[in-house]
């Protein structure tokens, strides 16, 4: 059973004449534990994907399954606990808290739905992606890379049912690119974690178990697992 679904997903900005029709009928499918990468060009409808993927934005017809349940069945508040609790970010301007420190940004949204942080995986996390000498650090004293290795490993802390990966090298040279995509393969392998991953770049996207290509609004290739 997929641990992520969309059925005929559409998403039109404006109307009339001057409607944008951004998603049109967009049916996929991911199972537990695979990495997938969305591919598309600038305006093919990827970011507005991610976006339904993840809940941030209604879509005006068809539904997203993550985890068995239909999100957008859910109260404004309710999706909101829901994301934060089934649906791990990681975002192409790292989107780290400034004001606190590396491991406060990991365990922050743990800790916003009132839980205690699972001290030992949250260890294996730290160590998988290298950051034990930077827990103490304030987002401004890393690197581009670092920082979005601190967004991973946040990611990845609740024990989401999928991670949603925006552009994720988008700010990153090519070296540290190539880094912290084998440190998203690696993480995915080694917690069992569902990662779907929107890029424009061809390369990136190879190193993805599955490649979903979207055009125009629609999948044209790669959608069923």
């Amino acid at each position: 059973m997929p641990i992520l679904e969309t059925k005929n997903l559409k998403k039109v900005y404006g109307s009339g004449e001057t409607a944008v029709h951004a998603l049109r009928g967009v049916s996929l499918s991911v199972l537990q534990g695979e990495f997938v990468a969305v591919v598309g060009t600038s305006g093919s409808g990827k970011s507005t994907l991610l976006h339904m993927l993840g809940g941030l934005d209604r879509p005006t017809a068809g539904e997203v399954i993550v985890d068995g349940k239909p999100i957008f069945t859910l109260k404004d508040e309710e999706l909101t606990v829901f994301r934060r609790r089934k649906i791990g970010f990681v975002f192409q301007n790292y989107n780290l808290v400034p004001v606190l420190n590396v491991y406060e940004n990991i365990v922050l949204p743990i800790q916003l739905d009132g839980n205690v942080p699972d001290k030992d995986y949250i260890a294996q996390i730290i160590g998988t992606l290298g950051l034990e000498s930077k827990l103490t650090a304030l987002p401004n004293q890393l690197s581009g890379g670092q920082q979005q290795r601190v967004a991973i490993a946040r990611a990845l802390a609740a024990k989401p049912a999928i991670i949603l990966a925006d552009e994720p090298t988008g700010n990153l040279d090519s070296r540290t690119s190539q880094d912290v995509m084998g440190l998203l393969k690696i993480t995915s392998q080694r917690f069992g974690q569902t990662m779907v991953m929107i890029t424009h770049n061809e390369e990136i996207a190879q190193l993805a178990e599955r490649i979903i290509r979207i055009e125009d609004g629609s999948i044209v290739g790669g959608g069923q697992s």
